[in-house]
């Protein structure tokens, strides 16, 4: 009879374990993404609607194909229907959302999310280039 007990075949499981555990996550795809610099913006597309998330939290609308660049204010609950309207001729115009600097991000994403929801596709951020700033002049 043996009192002992034999540990070979442990270490020899726990070897294997240990570099599947080490080998595994370097084969599996990461998950990257790409985020948005303001050395890869370019130019605002022609006349695309823009979505304006103020310091405050309330929106407005503002459509650059009009002649006059006129603020539209919008509550969160109009402004699908706001946006439909003004896309009424052409679908396939973009929309770029345009927040203030002291708004938190979330509230940005939340107005990105409600649109995508929805089912606009062409939504951008509206940023500015080296101090100066990407709207037009009102």
């Amino acid at each position: 009879m043996m009192n002992q007990i034999n540990v070979v075949p442990y270490i020899d499981v726990m070897l294997v374990l240990l570099v599947i555990f080490m080998v595994a996550p370097q084969a599996t795809p990461t998950g990257s993404i790409e985020l948005p610099s303001v050395g890869q913006a370019s130019q605002t597309p022609a006349h695309p609607i823009e979505v304006i998330v103020k310091a405050d939290g309330k929106l407005a609308l503002r459509d650059r194909a009009a002649a006059s660049l006129k603020e539209t204010a919008v509550t969160r609950d109009t402004l699908i229907g706001a946006v439909r309207d003004l896309q009424a001729g052409d679908a396939s115009r973009p929309l770029v959302v345009a927040g203030d600097k002291a708004v938190r991000y979330e509230e940005i994403t939340k107005v990105v999310g409600a649109l995508q929801n929805n089912g606009f596709t062409r939504i951008g951020l509206l940023v500015e280039q080296g101090g100066q700033s990407a709207r037009p002049e009102r």
